[in-house]
């Protein structure tokens, strides 16, 4: 038999003639199952939808809240004019211009917090203005001390606003001494606590505001000479940190308040106080990238009336850049004199940020009695820049997954 082309077309068009037509529509396809398990997947699908939305949601959440703010101080020149566009570009594009900027941060950060120093906190401007009147009277009948916060004269206004919301907080500092011999002799900082803590109402736009606020508390007669009044005038601010105006201290000691004594004082660059200690160990595990902070102990002048009540707790953040990155808190433990907690958090860490940031460790105490809230005790800073404090981060920095375990102030 000879095959041809031709007749191998002719043979495919007779076929073609002798299959039927087939039209098909889109309504008459159907899924072979029930009304049931199209519903179900329905819902499935509906399910994934919403899921997907809400995870790109919180993405976006996640991305504009952890976005850097770029500091104001950033944009002006050295001489304080605002600094040209192109000077700035040209600025951002050198390769360690990031790093730079996280250390020149964590110093500035951590110098506010040196102890013992006076280094003026933020607050309004380099000179200190104005002057507080106050009056104390330490009733013996009753056993109380009253604190009277009266007015506040020639306060400093805001550059930008030339206004100022001033508001006073009061603390009462308890040191215990052994004898007169120690306390005259001794050159470093006394370990202290907080008795009380009051803050009076703020006043709007004011700078010479009158108060006329009126604390006390309870104490007894032999406490009254170990006891410091600190009076810090401070700038309310809803959106940002409180600003410090200035501050007045008086020790019990060396007044006589068995009547109203009202007092006349400037202000004065305020100074942090040692409220306690605690030890702490650093390592950094460089093949990791991970820090690991050891929370030991914590030493503290527990108070007699509250020792049983008080519990306490820490948490340590990481800074960079004046931006929280991640925190960690540990478990609460009943206040005495040394409280011991032994415990470690982790914070995983690359190289070029573990050079820049700073550790913060903030001490609160609760009061199993009250519904309050938590109160700060104190707060350690350490990182690079720091003075004592930058010892132990060059010795965690050059050990070999080794801890290294330092005690460090208590400073409020």
């Amino acid at each position: 038999m000879i095959w041809h082309p031709a007749l191998q077309g002719f043979r495919w068009q007779r076929d073609m003639r002798v299959l039927p037509t087939v039209d098909l529509s889109i309504g008459d396809l159907r899924m072979p199952f029930n009304e049931e398990v199209k519903y179900c997947i329905l819902g499935i699908s509906v399910t994934l939808f919403l899921i997907a939305m809400g995870i790109l949601v919180w993405q976006l959440y996640h991305y504009c809240s952890q976005a850097p703010k770029e500091p104001v101080d950033d944009l002006l020149s050295s001489d304080g004019k605002p600094a040209k566009t192109e000077d700035l570009y040209m600025e951002t594009q050198r390769p360690n211009f990031k790093v730079e900027k996280l250390h020149e941060e964590a110093q500035r950060l951590s110098r506010c917090l040196s102890m013992g120093s006076h280094v003026e906190l933020p607050g309004l401007g380099n000179q200190l203005k104005g002057s507080l009147r106050f009056s104390l009277y330490y009733d013996q009948l009753q056993s109380r001390l009253v604190v009277t916060v009266l007015e506040a004269r020639g306060l400093p206004v805001r550059d930008f606003s030339r206004s100022v919301d001033p508001f006073v907080r009061v603390r009462l500092l308890w040191a215990k001494h052994d004898n007169e011999e120690e306390k005259e002799e001794q050159s470093s900082p006394s370990l202290q606590c907080v008795l009380h803590e009051w803050q009076s109402r703020m006043v709007k736009d004011s700078s010479s505001p009158t108060f006329g606020d009126q604390f006390s508390c309870s104490m007894e007669e032999e406490d009254v000479p170990h006891t410091t009044v600190r009076f810090e005038v401070r700038d309310f601010d809803k959106f940002s940190r409180h600003g410090f105006l200035g501050e007045v201290r008086v020790s019990l000691c060396d007044v006589k308040i068995s009547y109203p004594l009202e007092v006349l004082e400037d202000l004065q660059t305020p100074q942090k106080d040692m409220v306690g200690e605690v030890l702490l160990s650093l390592k950094y595990l460089h093949t990791l990238q991970r820090l690991e902070v050891g929370l030991l102990k914590i030493r503290a002048l527990p108070q007699q009336s509250q020792k049983d009540k008080v519990r306490l707790y820490a948490r340590i953040s990481v800074l960079c850049n004046q931006f929280k990155l991640r925190h960690q808190k540990s478990t609460a433990k009943t206040l005495c004199e040394v409280t011991v907690f032994n415990e470690v958090m982790m914070f995983t860490l690359p190289d070029p940020q573990i050079r820049a940031c700073c550790i913060v460790v903030s001490v609160y105490e609760i009061h199993a009695a009250r519904k309050s809230s938590k109160r700060l005790v104190g707060q350690v800073t350490f990182g690079k820049g720091k003075r004592s404090e930058e010892e132990h981060w060059c010795l965690m920095m050059r050990s070999i997954c080794q801890p290294i375990a330092k005690w460090h102030p208590l400073l409020i």
